[in-house]
């Protein structure tokens, strides 16, 4: 009996340590403008996304696996902090802090909990695998959908332009054609609007 509450315990600490996440404020604004998403929204609107777009994968995914690394492989940025997209420089040393925050946070769990959350996390970061393939899509998607919907105001305020944009996303079709072709019209539009500069 100790033992199973132990454990327990264990992976209660863990649910209330990922709770942190909902403090993590992202560069991309809410559809209505009114305030930046944090890490947790951004984390259930994928998750959603995920079985909604799933007919849109390049290959037949497992979507329950999608959504588990969705769900998962943000919240290193509870110890490393949220890196925007566009920012060289913060990139540099993210890789660096992610695994020491995914070791810090994912060893509050059970051994066998820590290596399959690890392992999700690891297998999001490699893109080798169908899904974490569209996984990653939908982590590229989602933002693009708001920043269009917000008429490309995270865009405009950090002076993004198209060689930026093409840089950071290309690897988006590798999860979906489909999708991918629909943000190159959204890029289009914005370019058009002067929301992302041309090159």
């Amino acid at each position: 009996m100790d033992k199973q509450l132990s454990r327990l315990e264990q992976q209660l600490q863990f649910i209330v340590e990922i709770d942190k996440v909902k403090k993590i404020t992202r560069q991309t604004y809410l559809a209505d403008l009114s305030r930046k998403e944090n890490d947790a929204e951004h984390s259930w609107h994928m998750a959603l996304m995920a079985f909604i777009l799933k007919e849109y994968a390049n290959e037949e995914v497992d979507v329950l696996h999608v959504i588990e690394m969705l769900l998962i492989h943000d919240l290193v940025e509870i110890d490393a902090g949220d890196t925007y997209l566009y920012d060289e420089e913060a990139r540099k040393e993210a890789a660096i802090r992610e695994e020491k925050a995914a070791q810090r946070i994912f060893q509050m769990l059970p051994k066998e909990q820590e290596k399959y959350v690890y392992d999700l996390w690891r297998e999001f970061e490699d893109r080798e695998t169908p899904e974490s393939k569209f996984a990653n899509t939908l982590d590229r998607v989602q933002p693009i959908l708001l920043n269009d919907a917000g008429d490309g105001l995270a865009w405009r305020e950090h002076e993004v332009n198209i060689d930026q944009v093409m840089t950071m996303n290309h690897r988006t079709k590798d999860g979906s054609n489909v999708l991918w072709n629909h943000l190159l019209e959204i890029f289009e539009k914005h370019m058009n609007q002067g929301n992302i500069k041309r090159s």
